[in-house]
């Protein structure tokens, strides 16, 4: 699902993001129950919402040894 217009004020980039002028992948908690995953030098294109879960497991696995190259 993708979702327009979400708040300005409530996007979150990673600590390890680099001050390079918006080029991140941010996120943000939408409606309490989902997170907004989006790209900060675009919003306008939206952004994708995933349920908590598929969020945490998409996170489990960059953080693993099990994505390949």
């Amino acid at each position: 699902m993708i979702r327009h217009h979400l708040p300005e004020d409530q996007w979150r980039r990673s600590s390890y993001s680099a001050d390079n002028g918006g080029q991140c992948v941010e996120v943000q908690a939408v409606g309490g129950a989902f997170v907004a995953v989006g790209d900060s030098k675009d919003r306008r294109r939206g952004a994708f919402v995933f349920e908590p879960d598929a969020w945490s497991s998409f996170v489990d696995a960059v953080k693993g040894p099990h994505l390949l190259a």
